[in-house]
């Protein structure tokens, strides 16, 4: 096998290796004498411990040491640490993520209970993607030095963060390259208003998972390049945006259950965009309208109520995505809860081409919706019914039915899947 493998050529065996978990890859030195420092070549490491066995937790540490020691590439590409083990120092963490610094790393992808970071990492030049992800909340303890400067990052990605949010802001104003920012708070402490000053952003992710917290603040975006937005989970803030011409997408979602007339105060910000995706969101005040919608997803909307408000505010809509028209019933509904408007949404007369919608079963009220959409969307063009965790034969009786339905739209082609969780 390692003679096959040595026809290879250096540059496919180096990408393999790289391709491994770096244990795996230090594994293969075994194999040959040509193969015995291979390994130390490869430029991503990857390297992970769950935990388990607390005692091996230091053999482990001293085993990333050791390749980090080892490698002779001039560049690592990616250095992946994931630590599952509560007992883990952060002084171990911060030494490792030095050793990778200083090999020129680009991507750095931490998950630790305990982090401290080296000073040489907010200072690195070769770094251009940052993730960090805190396993246990009560541990983010890590903190921002007051100078900052990461020329070549453009990616920064922190997830269950709980600590101060200056820490945050500080590591963003020290990266004049910044395009992709996603930030998930798990508990915000009242420290005012968010402000994201970031003139290069291209894509921003924020998600809230604070559930008690009834502060309400403010967050602040000037992002003048500011391409997608998404904001999810339990909003308590208020978004005020200075300037959004260049957003094309956004995605919106809440926790279940959960309505906030904050959410429509960030739809009214968000109106000029061309594509939205919105899921568990209820809204209790009538919707703006959207001028340049043009593809539409909703997703976890039971009442059909909502859908023909979304249709009567997007006059340009071309494309709509529909997950979870009717609820997901175990017995029979006794009605439908589609509600037919008293006038056609005019995006159904002249722009509507394509709609995608998934029911779960194949009863009379459950194809309502899409009885009402071909028999008067004049220039649709494909249908798309995904019917979920249906037996064979409600899938034949449905699409049967569906077939039989008249279509206002010569060109309408009707597509069937069925779909099993």
């Amino acid at each position: 096998m390692s003679s096959r493998l040595n026809r290879l050529p250096e540059v496919i065996l180096l990408h393999i290796l790289s391709l491994m978990p770096t244990k795996s890859a230090v594994q293969t030195s075994i194999l040959s004498k040509s193969w015995r420092y291979r390994w130390t070549l490869v430029t991503n490491l990857d390297f992970y411990y769950n935990g388990r066995h607390p005692s091996d937790e230091r053999s482990f540490i001293k085993f990333v040491a050791r390749v980090l020691n080892s490698c002779k590439t001039s560049q690592v590409k990616l250095f992946r640490l994931h630590l599952l083990c509560p007992q883990v120092r952060s002084l171990c963490v911060s030494k490792l993520i030095d050793k990778a610094v200083r090999l020129n790393v680009h991507e750095l992808d931490i998950v630790s209970p305990k982090l401290d970071f080296p000073l040489s990492m907010f200072t690195c030049k070769t770094l251009t993607k940052l993730r960090i992800r805190h396993k246990f909340n009560h541990y983010n303890n890590w903190v921002c030095p007051s100078y900052v400067y990461l020329p070549c990052l453009k990616t920064i990605d922190i997830a269950r963060y709980s600590s101060s949010i200056i820490n945050v802001f500080k590591l963003i104003h020290g990266c004049p390259v910044l395009e992709s920012l996603s930030l998930e708070i798990a508990k915000r402490n009242n420290e005012g208003d968010y402000l994201f000053n970031i003139p290069t952003l291209k894509r921003l992710k924020l998600i809230f998972r604070s559930r008690t917290n009834n502060v309400i603040n403010k967050v602040v975006l000037r992002v003048p390049n500011l391409e997608y937005l998404f904001v999810g989970g339990v909003l308590h803030s208020l978004f005020v945006m200075e300037d959004l011409s260049s957003m094309v997408g956004a995605s919106i979602a809440c926790y279940k259950g959960m309505v906030n007339d904050m959410w429509f105060e960030l739809l009214n910000e968000i109106r000029g965009v061309q594509n939205l995706s919105i899921q568990d969101v209820q809204f209790t005040s009538a919707l703006p309208t959207f001028p340049n919608m043009e593809h539409l997803e909703l997703k976890g909307f039971s009442q059909h109520g909502l859908i023909t408000q979304f249709l009567d505010s997007c006059p340009e809509l071309k494309s709509l995505c529909i997950d979870e028209v009717v609820g997901r019933f175990f017995k029979k509904p006794k009605q439908s809860s589609w509600i037919e408007p008293k006038l056609v949404p005019a995006c159904m007369l002249t722009n509507l081409t394509t709609i995608k919608c998934s029911i779960s079963r194949g009863w009379k009220c459950d194809i309502k919706f899409p009885e009402y959409v071909l028999g008067n969307a004049e220039v649709l063009k494909t249908v798309t019914i995904i019917g979920e965790n249906l037996c064979l034969e409600e899938e034949n009786r449905l699409c049967a039915k569906l077939l039989e339905l008249p279509r206002v739209s010569r060109h309408c082609k009707i597509h069937f899947r069925s779909w099993k969780k």
